[in-house]
Order: C-alpha cells, then sequence, then structure tokens
C-alpha cells in the first residue's frame, strides 16, 4: 500500500470519545506484582493507542524492549515519571475515561494535518435524540460551533436538506459506518477528520442519556470536542485542553477554550479576523516559581493543591505530582475553590466558594450540600474564606478571612470567643494575609503568593519558608 494509501485509510478512522462510568482513584500501597488481567489490560491499551505490535511474552513478569518503549511513550505523553514500568500509577491513568483515537500525533494535529479547503462550511443535523428537547439540540451545537469560530476565520451555516460538510447524527450500536457504538457508559460519540464522504461527520450514541447540565453527559462538552476532531485537531497533551483525551463537564456559561486549544486550530486555519474579547488561559505549570494556589488541603494521605480549576495530587508514595482538574474528581464542585481542610472528627474534606460550601467523603460527594458557610457563626460581612485549616490534636479550625483569623471549636461546633483576631498577632513571621493553609505532620504550612511559610505551632514561629510549589514541583 503506498503511502498516500495508507494515509487516506488512516483518516477515516472515527475518532472515538470515551467516558467510563467510574472515579478516578490512586491504589496504593505500589504493587510489587501485576496481575495477568492488569498485564493483559496494559497490552490491549498498548497496541489500540501506541502502536505495540510484539505478542511474545513469557509470564507476568517479562519485560521486552517493545513493551517498556509503548509504556515510556504513554508515560510521557501523560507527564508521568517516565520509567517504562506498569505501575500501579500507570495502570491507573490506563483505566481512566478516554478518547478512542491514539495518542501518537503530530503536534496537535493527524497526521498530514488534514484540513478543509474552505472556510464558509455548512452543517446538517440529521436527527435527534429524545433525550433533550430539539431547540435545546439546536443550541447546543450552534454554541459548539461558536468554540471554534470565535478563533478562527471559519463560519457554520446550518442546512435542512442536501449534502452538508458536516453531518451530524444520534444512533444506537451498529449504524452504518462500519464502527459500532458498545451501549451505555462506553464510547459517547465519535468524528471523522476532514475530507470527503464521512469525513467531518459526527455520530452520538443514542444508548447515553444527553443532557444540557451535569447529570449523563452533556452534549455541548462532547460536540465541541468532536467539533475539534471534525476539523482536524488531534488529542492534546494538555490536561486543561477541550482536546485532552478525557472527558470533564462544563456549563456552556463557564466554558472557556484554552490557549492549546487556540493554538492548535489557528495553526491549520489562522486566527479569526473580528476581535476576540474571551480569555484563553494557559495550564499552570507546576515548576513556575511565582505559581501560588488558591487552597491546599488534604484527603486520606493525599495533599491537593488547587490552582484555578486545577488540582495537583500529591501522596507520599507517588515520585512526582499528578494534575488532574477539579471537575474530572469532583462534579459537583465549583470550577474554583477558594479554601479547604479534612475533617479529621468527621473523616470528611471541606470545600469552600464565596458564601457555600460542599462536602466530600474520600472522593464521593455527600448529598444535601452546598450549606452556608454562616453555619459555622460568621457573621454576614463575611463574604469568602481564604484559607482553612484544622489541628486535630487541640479540636480547633482556623478560618482566615483577610487579614483576620477564627478559631472554631470542632467538639463544640462553634466559634471560640475572643475572634477574629489579626493574622500578624496570632501567627507572627507569616504576613497579614493567607492564601491556602495545610496540616504537615508538626507544622502547618501556610501559602501566600509564590511563598509557602513553615509555622510551628508550639512555639509561634515560622521555621522556614519556600516557594510554594516546592511540593509540587518533583
Amino acid at each position: 500500500m503506498s503511502p498516500i494509501k495508507k494515509k487516506m485509510k488512516c483518516f477515516q478512522i472515527p475518532i472515538l470519545f470515551v467516558l467510563l462510568n467510574c472515579t478516578f482513584e490512586f491504589a496504593f500501597p505500589l504493587p510489587t506484582e501485576i496481575s495477568q488481567n492488569n498485564f493483559d489490560f496494559a497490552k490491549q491499551y498498548l497496541k489500540q493507542f501506541y502502536e505495540f505490535e510484539d505478542d511474545s511474552f513469557d509470564g507476568l513478569k517479562t519485560r521486552n524492549d517493545a513493551l517498556g518503549a509503548n509504556v515510556k511513550k504513554m508515560q510521557e505523553f501523560f507527564g508521568l515519571l517516565i520509567t517504562g514500568e506498569l505501575d500501579s500509577t500507570t495502570l491507573e491513568i490506563m483505566k481512566r475515561p478516554r478518547c478512542g483515537v491514539p495518542d501518537i500525533l503530530e503536534y496537535s494535529h493527524f497526521p498530514g494535518k488534514p484540513k478543509w479547503q474552505h472556510k464558509n462550511l455548512t452543517y446538517r443535523i440529521i436527527n435527534y435524540t429524545p433525550d433533550i428537547e430539539r431547540n435545546q439540540v439546536n443550541k447546543a451545537l450552534r454554541e459548539a460551533f461558536k468554540v471554534w469560530s470565535d478563533v478562527t476565520p471559519l463560519t457554520f451555516t446550518r442546512i435542512l436538506t442536501g449534502e452538508a460538510d458536516i453531518k451530524i447524527s444520534f444512533a444506537p450500536r451498529v449504524h452504518g459506518d462500519g464502527f459500532p457504538f458498545d451501549g451505555p457508559d462506553g464510547f459517547l460519540a465519535h468524528a471523522f477528520p476532514p475530507g470527503p464522504g464521512i469525513g467531518g461527520d459526527i455520530h452520538f450514541d443514542e444508548d447515553e442519556t444527553w443532557s444540557m447540565d451535569s447529570k449523563g453527559y452533556n452534549l455541548f462538552m462532547v460536540a465541541a470536542h468532536e467539533l475539534g476532531h471534525a476539523l482536524g485537531l488531534g488529542h492534546s497533551k494538555d490536561v486543561g485542553a477541550l482536546m485532552f483525551p478525557t472527558y470533564s463537564y462544563s456549563s456552556m456559561q463557564d466554558f472557556t477554550l484554552q490557549y492549546d486549544d487556540v493554538q492548535g486550530i489557528q495553526a491549520l486555519y489562522g486566527s479569526s479576523n473580528k476581535p476576540d474579547p474571551k480569555p484563553h488561559p494557559k495550564t499552570p505549570e507546576k515548576c513556575d516559581p511565582y505559581l501560588s494556589f488558591d487552597a491546599v488541603s488534604k484527603i486520606r494521605g493525599e495533599t491537593m493543591f488547587f490552582k484555578d480549576r486545577f488540582i495537583w495530587r500529591v501522596h507520599p508514595q507517588m515520585p512526582h505530582s499528578v494534575l488532574t482538574l477539579i471537575k474530572s474528581q469532583w462534579p459537583g464542585l465549583p470550577l474554583k475553590i477558594d479554601a479547604s481542610y479534612e475533617n479529621q472528627y468527621k473523616e470528611i474534606t471541606l470545600f469552600f466558594q464565596g458564601t457555600k460550601y460542599w462536602a466530600v467523603n474520600g472522593y464521593a460527594m455527600l448529598p444535601g450540600y452546598p450549606k452556608t458557610i454562616y453555619n459555622f457563626g460568621f457573621p454576614k460581612t463575611v463574604k469568602q474564606i481564604d484559607a482553612a485549616v484544622q489541628i486535630a490534636e487541640i479540636g480547633k479550625t482556623f478560618f482566615f478571612v483577610g487579614n483576620k483569623c477564627w478559631s472554631y471549636d470542632e467538639r463544640t461546633e462553634t466559634m471560640d470567643q475572643g475572634y477574629p483576631k489579626q493574622i500578624a498577632d496570632d501567627w507572627p513571621g507569616i504576613g497579614n494575609h493567607v492564601d491556602a493553609a495545610v496540616q504537615q505532620n508538626d507544622f502547618i504550612h501556610f501559602f501566600r503568593g509564590f511563598m509557602m511559610f513553615r509555622f510551628y505551632y508550639n512555639t509561634k514561629q515560622v521555621t522556614r519558608i519556600e516557594y510554594a510549589n516546592s511540593e509540587v514541583c518533583k
């Protein structure tokens, strides 16, 4: 087969958007031996996504060069420690919800960079899902197209009859393109890269439950991702990008196209001819010396560092931090967290945003939330909590608001008398404002800007000052 024919054949493979109905958790401690099921799963995963072809293995502990090389490719793509070993973290990442297209791509495009040769594209909705009213389906798709037209010279016009560049349909199981769906909670949709015939078409799995919010699967989010494929984008290594392989919910109102997505699409089509007032933020770099955090907390031995809509997860048994999205871990939490702390008495972790707070038990959201922060006894003048930390040994949780500190007694569930106090007076050496706080053994780590103050509570003094990201940047 000639290279040209081989490449054209590759372009006819649809881009599968996958979401398994599960919650991502790390498994600790690291296993010393890989089970046969995990070993077979890893081999199949590497065959599907990283062009691994060697089937010659003798037992669970065998590691040949081909396997190790492909494991390294996968670890590099997801920003893991590159060892070539099927450790616990690597296996868990392999089992994360994801899209079915291979990850070995040129930049963020398909090999050969296929794209539409005209800028005035048409689309046609062949049929509708019964899960959502037709006008809402139209709105979700219209907004998904607008995501890309806002940053490129492309225009998208809906037609009701005739041949369109991009045809959109809902169908279950076998639906005539040679790539059947697999029922609920598997492949959500697939799209074909630009080209004639089926090129650019998008198919949604009708066995899924589609919605306009966080219930089931959000049609806008899946459609925007698939449209990226239909325009020529492959997957991105940027965990914050729309084109990252895994699904994450965002409402249409809150959604912001990331810098990485903009760079990828504009490399194909150029920039828009009209002003774009919307921000396109970059995913924060963990080793940026000026990195600051919105909140820091613990959950079951892990330390969570929150920045905008992202979380860095740090565990003492992991050699490095792992970046993920708040919505990927807890879809019910807001996009941004003001403060958080682990309540060791109730074995829950609380998250604060504005005048509301949420609770989780491990990685499960608790019902009955959000609740109001005024349940703690704050006056109505308090509109936001900057930081919170519990010192379990004394039964107190300290809340930091502006330049003041409040002390809450976890046993009596009341605010202590004599508070609030000035932070500078009650916690000497850390300044008069706190962004985040967390207990680490006998110390309280206070975060302010790009600095972290290691505070020894027994003597009320700062013993060390480091970069705020010293734990994250590993």
